[in-house]
C-alpha cells in the first residue's frame, strides 16, 4: 500500500495525498485509538483544529496542531462531516481551518467520521454518567423494536451480552451523582424520563444509595419491562423502606395494576385514610406491619414493646382488625401498600 502510494505521488499528487489520508486512518483503527487521539491524530495530519461531538454527550473534543486541547468557545468549522452508525445520526466532526479549506479536507473528515464511528460501536461514549434522555428512553421503552433498542444500548455504552440493571429514583440530588454512588468502577447512565430518574448499570449496589433516595429497581432481562417493573417498585417506597426491589413485592406488585377508584373505594384503605391523619398512629402501624413483631416495632419506634402492644390494640380496633392474628396483620399490610398507591 505504501509503495502503491508513492508510486501514484510521483504521478498524481492528490491520487497519493487520498491514499495517505486512507492508510492513516485505517492505522488509528488498527491500533483501537479512543475519540481524543483521533482528534489529536486529525488535528496534526490537517494541520488545523480538529473536533468531534457526540450527539449522546453533547461534548466537544477538540485539539490543536501541538497536541494539545483547543480552549474556549468552537468557532464556525471550515468543513464538517455527520458521523453515521447503523444509518442515525450520532455526531459530528469538524476542522477550524483558517482561511479556504485544502482538497482532501472532505476525504480526511470523511474517514475520521468513519474511524470515529467504529469507536463509538467498540467502546461506546465517554464515560460519563449522564446521558441523552432520548437514547435511554429508546433503550428502556417497551415499544421499541430489538434492533432499535440494542443500537441505543450500544450507543450508551452496554456490552451486548451484561444483563442491565434498571432503576427509577426520586433524588434529592443530581442524578449523576447518584449513578456514581451505586456503581462506581462500571458503566452507569442516567437520564430524567417524565419527572422519574432512570439510571441504567451492568452492575447496581442497592446498599449504595445515598440517604434520602428512593428506588425501584429490577433486574429482569428485558430493560423495557424492567422499567416498567422499577417503576412500579418505586411507588412501594417509603421512608422506612426507601428501596425496593421489584421480585421482592410478589403479589403485592398486582396492587399497581388496580383502578384508583376500587382501591380508594375499599373499606379497609379508608380506614388506612382515616387513621393516617394522625401520624404518629400511621407510623406505628407502619413499623409493625413492616417488621410483623411488637419488639422489634418497639425497637423501631424508640419505644417500650408493652407500649407498642396497647397501641397495636387500639389500632386493631380502630380498623375493625385483630392485627395479632396473621389474617388481620395481612390485611393491614395490603390496605396500608394499598393507601400508599393512591398517593405515589
Amino acid at each position: 500500500m505504501e509503495a502503491l502510494a508513492v508510486r501514484l505521488s510521483q504521478l498524481d499528487s492528490q491520487a497519493g495525498g487520498a491514499i495517505r489520508v486512507v492508510m492513516f486512518y485505517d492505522t488509528l483503527m488498527r491500533r483501537r485509538v479512543d475519540l481524543p487521539a483521533l482528534a489529536r491524530a486529525s488535528a496534526g495530519l490537517a494541520e488545523c483544529t480538529a473536533g468531534i461531538r457526540l450527539h449522546g454527550t453533547g461534548q466537544a473534543i477538540r485539539y490543536t496542531t501541538d497536541g494539545r486541547p483547543a480552549a474556549g468557545t468552537p468557532p464556525t468549522p471550515s468543513t464538517s462531516a455527520p458521523i453515521l452508525l447503523d444509518d442515525e445520526e450520532i455526531g459530528t466532526v469538524w476542522l477550524e481551518r483558517p482561511g479556504t479549506p485544502r482538497t482532501l479536507d472532505d476525504l480526511l473528515l470523511d474517514r475520521l467520521a468513519i474511524a470515529a464511528a467504529a469507536t463509538v460501536e467498540r467502546y461506546g461514549p465517554a464515560r460519563t454518567t449522564m446521558a441523552d434522555p432520548a437514547l435511554v428512553e429508546l433503550a428502556i421503552s417497551a415499544d421499541a423494536d430489538d434492533a432499535a433498542r440494542a443500537r441505543a444500548l450500544r450507543l450508551l455504552g452496554f456490552p451486548p451480552d451484561l444483563r442491565l440493571h434498571v432503576a427509577a429514583v426520586h433524588s434529592p440530588l443530581p442524578l449523576d451523582q447518584v449513578g456514581t454512588a451505586i456503581c462506581p468502577a462500571r458503566p452507569v447512565k442516567a437520564a430524567p424520563l417524565a419527572g422519574v430518574g432512570a439510571i441504567l448499570a451492568t452492575t447496581l449496589d442497592p446498599t449504595r444509595f445515598p440517604p434520602g433516595v428512593r428506588a425501584g429497581l429490577s433486574t429482569t432481562p428485558d430493560p423495557g419491562r424492567a422499567w416498567r417493573e422499577a417503576r412500579t417498585a418505586l411507588r412501594f417506597t417509603t421512608p422506612r423502606q426507601p428501596i425496593v426491589r421489584y421480585d421482592d413485592l410478589g403479589v403485592v406488585a398486582l396492587l399497581a395494576d388496580v383502578p384508583h377508584d376500587a382501591i380508594r373505594d375499599n373499606a379497609d384503605v379508608t380506614a388506612i385514610a382515616a387513621l393516617a391523619e394522625t401520624p404518629d398512629d400511621l407510623e406505628t402501624l407502619d413499623a409493625y406491619c413492616t417488621t410483623g413483631s411488637l419488639r422489634r416495632a418497639a425497637d423501631l419506634l424508640h419505644l417500650h414493646h408493652s407500649s407498642v402492644a396497647r397501641r397495636i390494640d387500639q389500632l386493631g380496633k380502630t380498623l375493625g382488625l385483630d392485627l395479632t392474628q396473621p389474617a388481620g396483620l395481612t390485611r393491614a399490610r395490603l390496605a396500608l401498600n394499598a393507601w400508599r398507591l393512591l398517593h405515589a
